[in-house]
């Protein structure tokens, strides 16, 4: 009995969580307009390119808005690093874009995965929601990177990465995710306060450090010394 009332739960919260079509009406409340205005220039080329699948007449067309949202997503990301460029050249940061990418487009491109981890794990999958952030992450710097690189080289253009510190920040990436495993063992493989308190500390820590060599403060030990 217990099973069955808690798979009528889970059916009923499927369904109360059910998305309905976009609604381009204006809305109601302030509020909702505030958001409604912000997020016009993102909603509307998606609404008259994309074919909402959430419509039954347009459910056939889901490859259709597989592929548009692919290529949304790369507009979306060439205008956001192109933006978040102009910025560090006009705060005066234009010779240092990892400033810029351990900030801006760090965040920006970490919503996301904020957001599909806030979803699951609302619904008790918090395994599901720490695989997903760190399995993303391990995408983007296996495939993501090597992928464009490669097409380049092929083309025969010249990869170049140059950043202050970049050798210890990587060290400091693999300790800072020994320290998480370690950390949700000692939590019981539960996701809890302290844990995610742990992770924002442990967050805070290796972006001041990462901005300190980047900014010239701190020197790293591996870096080639110039005279």
């Amino acid at each position: 009995e217990e099973h069955d009332e808690k798979a009528e739960e889970d059916k009923e919260s499927e369904e109360e969580e059910s998305e309905e079509p976009l609604d381009l009406s204006w809305p109601d409340t302030c509020r909702a307009r505030l958001f409604y205005i912000v997020l016009a220039p993102i909603l509307f080329p998606l609404a008259f390119s994309t074919p909402d699948v959430r419509r039954p007449k347009w459910k056939m067309f889901f490859p259709i808005t597989f592929i548009m949202s692919i290529l949304w997503i790369a507009v979306f990301s060439y205008l956001m690093v192109w933006w978040t460029e102009t910025l560090g050249r006009t705060i005066g940061l234009g010779d240092k874009p990892e400033i810029m990418g351990l900030t801006l487009i760090a965040a920006g491109t970490s919503v996301p995965d904020l957001i599909t981890s806030v979803i699951v794990a609302r619904k008790g999958l918090g395994d599901m929601a720490v695989s997903s952030s760190l399995g993303s992450n391990l995408f983007d710097i296996c495939v993501g990177l090597p992928i464009p690189w490669m097409i380049a080289i092929a083309i025969g253009k010249t990869i170049e990465v140059e950043a202050q510190g970049m050798f210890c920040s990587v060290l400091m990436l693999f300790a800072m995710l020994l320290a998480i495993i370690i950390t949700i063992a000692i939590c019981k493989w539960r996701m809890t306060k302290i844990l995610g308190l742990t992770m924002f500390f442990s967050y805070f820590v290796y972006l001041a450090v990462a901005l300190s060599m980047g900014l010239d403060k701190i020197v790293c030990i591996f870096d080639e010394k110039t005279v």
